[in-house]
């Protein structure tokens, strides 16, 4: 029997193993707009009140999150949608939850133009940036011009380089048997003869395709209907862009809104919802195991 299942667990790897890909290394990247980026990135100025930057809410510190069930915006407004990690976020096949951005250049210009968020126009960006002499001579040198379009760049730019590598997980895929504990490998098998590589696999185990949430079991939900808001498809209500999984230990709470507290949780009511399947309480506990060796270390390249 125990060589029955140690077959099986190496089986599993192996298919899984073609599924999830090691974040790279490193990425290329403008060194000097990154750092125009970083600026912007943690500038509050460019808010309608002075108190939100892109950094309020996707901590660099932090994973790129602010571990809040939703965000808080201009005015003391709050947001609808759990805030996603920054981190990581370039291997994302759309942005956001709806999938509303096709990348991080688009995605930087929403949270600005979004009333309960930044709550700015774009002249009003351009105009605040404009006004600080440091952000011209940047904005002259690397672009000629200070637009919206420029602005929204250089932001990306920097979050490019959110990434997180070398995670037990990534030393385990690159050959380190030892990088991660037998009960993450049992988890890891676990994690693939569940059915969870369905939706979670690539780079970022997540982040590539759209799913309906909900699909053996209605979630309670219903307010926050995902791509349907963008297509007003009927067979849209409830898809939403996967998630990554990478740093999920960390970034807490979960779902696109927020109310999942705990890991534990959220990987038995993932099988509940997603596969019709409620887990043993080991099996619960080596897949978080294995979700855990997901956590890489960032290192700073804008310096």
């Amino acid at each position: 029997m125990k060589k029955i299942f140690v077959f099986l667990l190496a089986f599993n790897i192996c298919i899984a193993n073609e599924l999830i890909s090691p974040i790279p290394q490193s990425i290329e990247f403008d060194k000097e707009k990154a750092l125009l980026g970083k600026k912007l990135y943690m500038d509050k100025s460019l808010s309608k009140d002075g108190t939100i930057s892109c950094n309020t809410c996707h901590l660099i510190d932090n994973y790129g999150v602010d571990n809040k069930m939703t965000s808080p915006g201009v005015n003391n407004a709050q947001g609808v949608f759990n805030s996603p990690s920054s981190f990581n976020a370039v291997f994302n096949f759309v942005q956001f939850w709806d999938g509303r951005a096709k990348d991080l250049k688009e995605q930087a210009k929403g949270p600005l133009l979004n009333p309960i968020e930044h709550g700015l126009n774009e002249s009003e960006v351009v105009q605040k940036v404009k006004d600080n002499n440091d952000y011209k001579k940047d904005f002259d040198k690397l672009y000629g011009e200070i637009t919206f379009d420029n602005i929204a760049d250089a932001i990306a730019e920097f979050e490019k380089t959110l990434i997180t590598p070398n995670s037990p997980f990534d030393r385990y895929l690159r050959g380190d048997e030892n990088a991660i504990s037998e009960q993450a490998k049992r988890g890891y098998a676990a994690f693939v003869s569940n059915g969870c590589t369905s939706c979670h696999h690539g780079v970022n185990v997540g982040g590539n395709m759209y799913q309906k949430f909900g699909i053996f079991i209605q979630y309670p939900n219903q307010e926050l209907l995902g791509l349907f808001d963008r297509t007003k498809r009927e067979e849209d209500k409830m898809v939403f862009k996967v998630p990554s999984l990478r740093n999920v230990e960390k970034t807490a709470p979960y779902f696109h809104d927020g109310t999942m507290p705990a890991l534990e949780q959220a990987v038995q009511f993932m099988a509940y919802y997603q596969l019709g399947k409620f887990l043993e309480e080991d099996t619960i506990n080596d897949i978080t195991a294995f979700l855990k060796t997901l956590t890489g270390e960032y290192n700073e390249q804008t310096k």
